[in-house]
């Protein structure tokens, strides 16, 4: 054999050796069928026919709840990518385009607002309508309802990152004749990751607090119950089985731990990349999953052709009219035209005042005016209740959201327990607050309270530690250098970094606490209810009664309080951290 034909043949089989799995391929094959497994069983039970769950009781045996964990996780995970691609479109033109900017973030604000149980009370017909013999029908209703628990927040996000994209990279991407497409794909989206990827871990933590409301399908006098960890918690309320309530618990941990080290913890290791700085962080976060894709061969090289697709797609010069925001000192060239605007503010303001017409229309059948002055007393006393919840939820995880953003391996160790905690149901804690409130004959309008922002105060929290773990390690070692501590560190360094953070966990606390108060305060275990005076209240006891006039004036009163909240507070703050808090 001579040299060159040795050569050949060693290349030849070294190339074939990479080809061929190694060890670590042999740990990740296992979890890819797994996942591959749980994905088709889904859909099998999805396309029953939906005699199947009236035949198929909830039963509050343990046995049943690894199967029940596993509909509920599927639900939440379709939600999730739902609520993704829902950010993406939806905050891309409330951000890119002027005036679509005017009507779709008030709208956001108003979608926040709305309750779970109204998505639900609304919708549910047309998706049975979908599939009216299928169990997919009643699951794409439960989806809708758990997607409209996640999308918000996320939109919210990803909205604020990409009004505070830094100058200096706004103009390099000029500088390299990015087009609109282009930009998206490597400046926008790169720079909303870190917050996307914790606003993502809240919404699916969220999801949990009204997972029971999504899988009980009620529709006239009937009631679907969908397999799954909420319909089974209700189950157990219902029946005051406090053992059932533990397994659920166990159940839930271990399924939140589960999805934070196959989900989340490698996206927050992955997403660390995308940092803006210049220096390499101290401390980057892990992920043992990422690091086994890493170190296989045969996964690693399927996967990169899916990669290489993407960069290309990501490259494609695909060319759309530049209508953002003003982002630069300098003037811009064309000026909007003042005709447009008009005839733009007029086409709203018509839709806006037939749609008020009708509302006000179909409620004045069933409600009167001294009706409406009584539930706007109610959301006023709401509006105090979350108001100072909120508050006070700022002046506790604001310190502490930047304590753990700043450490890495500190974030790592709290992350789960965060996401348990935020994924904890209120309904929970129903037993132990209504056996208190009525043995020491409390209050409720004062003892309920703490439910509202029990589910909600997470979104401060996760926002913040997005906001400073993606603080640049060149502005921590400059202060450090300076010799910035104490509070002109907190002033000129860190709240700087993260306000326009928490100002997007804020918004979406207080909605969520306008959300969670129609749980919270009315709550239930077995035959004893207690009940706080309150908007949320107002809605839950005529959403049981099936009154819509009353439901759909409770939900449009409290989308009132909420836009009119965010436009006096939090919008001016949103402005004031996009023009002087931003990290150029």
């Amino acid at each position: 054999m001579d040299l060159f034909s040795f050569t050949l043949n060693r290349t030849a089989n070294a190339s074939a050796w990479r080809v061929l799995p190694n060890r670590w391929d042999f740990i990740a094959f296992p979890l890819i069928i797994c996942l591959i497994a749980m994905a088709v069983v889904g859909f099998h039970e999805t396309m029953a026919p939906i005699s199947t769950l009236q035949n198929a009781p909830i039963s509050l045996d343990p046995a049943n709840l690894p199967e029940y964990a596993l509909r509920t996780t599927l639900r939440m995970l379709a939600a999730m990518v739902a609520s993704l691609v829902f950010t993406l479109v939806y905050g891309t033109l409330a951000a890119k385009s002027r005036r679509a900017g005017q009507v779709l973030v008030p709208i956001l604000d108003i979608l926040q607002s709305v309750p779970v149980l109204g998505y639900i009370s609304f919708t549910v017909t047309f998706f049975l309508a979908l599939f009216p013999s299928r169990v997919l029908g009643a699951e794409l209703a439960a989806i809708f309802a758990i997607f409209t628990s996640q999308a918000w927040n996320m939109t919210f996000s990803f909205y604020q990152s990409l009004r505070t994209v830094p100058r200096d990279l706004d103009e390099v991407s000029k500088g390299f004749h990015l087009t609109s497409w282009q930009r998206f794909w490597k400046l926008e989206v790169p720079f909303s990751m870190p917050g996307l990827i914790w606003n993502m871990m809240m919404s699916m933590s969220g999801g949990w607090f009204f997972v029971v409301a999504s899988e009980a399908i009620t529709v006239g006098n009937h009631t679907i119950t969908l397999p799954g960890m909420g319909s089974y918690l209700a189950q157990a309320i219902a029946e005051k089985n406090l053992h059932a309530i533990g397994w659920v618990i166990l159940t839930m941990t271990v399924v939140i731990l589960a999805y934070d080290q196959f989900l989340f913890r490698p996206l927050v290791a992955w997403t660390d990349k995308f940092r803006m700085e210049n220096t390499s962080s101290g401390d980057a976060p892990e992920s043992w999953l990422l690091d086994l894709i890493r170190r296989t061969r045969l996964i690693h090289r399927l996967l990169v052709p899916i990669g290489w697709m993407f960069a290309k797609a990501a490259r494609v010069p695909i060319r759309w009219p530049r209508v953002g925001p003003v982002r630069f000192a300098k003037p811009v060239e064309h000026k909007p035209s003042k005709t447009g605007d008009i005839v733009w503010s007029v086409i709203v303001m018509l839709v806006t005042a037939f749609v008020v017409y009708r509302v006000v229309a179909y409620v004045r059948t069933g409600v009167t005016l001294d009706e409406v002055g009584h539930v706007f007393v109610l959301g006023l006393l709401t509006l105090l209740r979350v108001t100072l919840l909120i508050a006070l939820a700022s002046v506790v995880w604001l310190p502490v959201g930047v304590l753990i953003g700043l450490r890495p391996a500190l974030a790592e160790k709290v992350q789960p327990l965060a996401q348990f905690l935020a994924a904890f149901p209120a309904n929970l804690l129903f037993p132990a607050f209504v056996l208190v409130i009525v043995r020491f004959d409390l209050n409720p309008d004062i003892w309920l309270s703490p439910l509202i922002v029990l589910g909600t105060q997470w979104y401060i929290l996760f926002n913040v530690i997005a906001g400073a773990s993606a603080y640049p390690n060149d502005y921590k070692e400059a202060a450090k250098n300076f010799r910035i501590r104490g509070w002109q560190w907190w002033r000129q360094a860190m709240l700087p970094g993260v306000f326009p953070y928490y100002v997007t966990g804020a918004i979406t606390a207080s909605g969520g606490a306008w959300n969670a108060s129609i749980v919270a305060e009315a709550v239930q275990w077995g035959d004893t209810k207690v009940a706080a005076h309150g908007l949320g209240a107002y809605i839950a006891q005529y959403t049981a009664a099936g009154d819509y006039p009353k439901i759909i004036l409770g939900i449009a009163v409290m989308s009132l309080f909420v836009s009119l909240f965010n436009r006096v507070l939090w919008r001016p703050l949103y402005a004031y951290a996009e023009s002087r808090l931003r990290l150029d």
